[in-house]
């Protein structure tokens, strides 16, 4: 339930405002020309002040008054956005009808304490709402915006907001991505032989060049699990930092990519995930390089699994099965005739 105040901003007609300060700010809208404050909490209300507050339909105004363990909205909302802000966000203006935007201070992934961001939104009169988490963003973008509710806030629910964004560490941050070095092994028969050209090199290259990444010349193998995992090792042996296992991650007989990344050496290994296009993806490490297992539905669709998992990756998290388990909440693609990736549901 809202909070009860034992006081607020006094109310006073608009005639008896003259000399009074202004407790919060008046919006003015002109559609198609302004939408704005008119006038700024703050103000000291003069006598051609008035006429213009009667034709934006004011007849009472609050001016401020404020009791023992009562807060603003204005300073309530600082205090919020302090407390949200997590590494790599920040705010750089004041606040405006009790409400500021948080924004990244660098290009990277976004992540929000989800947990934690339902647990502040419970304290009553206040708010915050985000982009969603793991998504890609840059420099200077609003990530997330909080506000105060009411013009006047309890100093104590102010507290329990505050409180819960700061024990999470700040509840929106932004995480680095780092340019790997990128190794990528082609396995297949049909390729290796020359009897169709590859697909994949040029789609990963596009890929991984978004994220600066330098990618080494490919290594077509055979479907051979010994091959495939003397090529992979042959590249962290050689100093890459990401390896990319493309083709060969189905059931089929000959389909034996997934033994030769795990001939190679990789632990943390998970094989399949509820994501569609990108159930036959594996996630693996060897030592500290991360090796991806790509299934063939790179070839065919724009976004696909690859696109959620490898800007993780490159902000240098480690891949779980439990998250790859969530990522089918928003996992189903909606295969639309014109793929507007990632302004759409996918992944999200």
């Amino acid at each position: 339930m809202p909070s009860k105040h034992k006081s607020s901003a006094t109310v006073i007609h608009v005639d008896d405002a003259v000399g009074k300060v202004l407790a919060h700010d008046i919006t003015e809208i002109r559609p198609g020309q302004f939408k704005g404050p008119a006038f700024k909490k703050g103000r000291v209300i003069r006598e051609d002040d008035l006429e213009h507050l009667k034709r934006l339909g004011k007849e009472h105004l609050y001016v401020l008054d404020l009791s023992p363990g009562e807060v603003h909205e204005d300073e309530a909302a600082r205090q919020l956005a302090e407390a949200l802000c997590g590494p790599g966000t920040h705010f750089d203006t004041p606040p405006a009808e009790g409400k500021i935007s948080l924004k990244a201070s660098h290009e990277g992934l976004l992540k929000v304490n989800v947990d934690a961001l339902i647990a502040f939104n419970l304290v009553p009169d206040v708010t915050c709402s985000s982009r969603h988490t793991n998504t890609l963003v840059r420099e200077g973008d609003i990530v997330a915006a909080t506000r105060a509710i009411p013009l006047i806030i309890e100093e104590g629910l102010l507290n329990r907001a505050v409180q819960v964004a700061r024990e999470a560490g700040g509840i929106v941050s932004v995480l680095k991505t780092a340019p790997l070095d990128t190794g990528l092994v082609i396995t297949g028969n049909e390729v290796f032989t020359g009897r169709i050209e590859d697909k994949f090199a040029p789609i990963l290259r596009k890929k991984v060049s978004e994220f600066g990444c330098p990618l080494r010349e490919p290594r077509f193998v055979p479907d051979d699990r010994g091959r495939i995992a003397q090529a992979i090792r042959d590249f962290i042996d050689s100093g890459v930092e990401l390896v990319i296992v493309a083709g060969g991650m189905s059931v089929d007989p000959d389909d034996v990519s997934r033994l030769g990344i795990a001939d190679a050496g990789a632990s943390d290994t998970v094989y399949g995930s509820p994501v569609l296009p990108g159930a036959m993806f594996l996630y693996g490490r060897i030592g500290d390089v991360p090796v991806l297992g790509v299934p063939a539905c790179v070839l065919y669709y724009r976004a696909t699994v690859l696109d959620l998992v490898l800007p993780r990756v490159l902000a240098g998290e480690r891949i779980s099965r439990s998250d790859l388990a969530a990522l089918a909440h928003g996992g189903l693609c909606m295969n639309c005739p014109t793929c507007r990736y990632p302004v759409c549901p996918f992944g999200k």
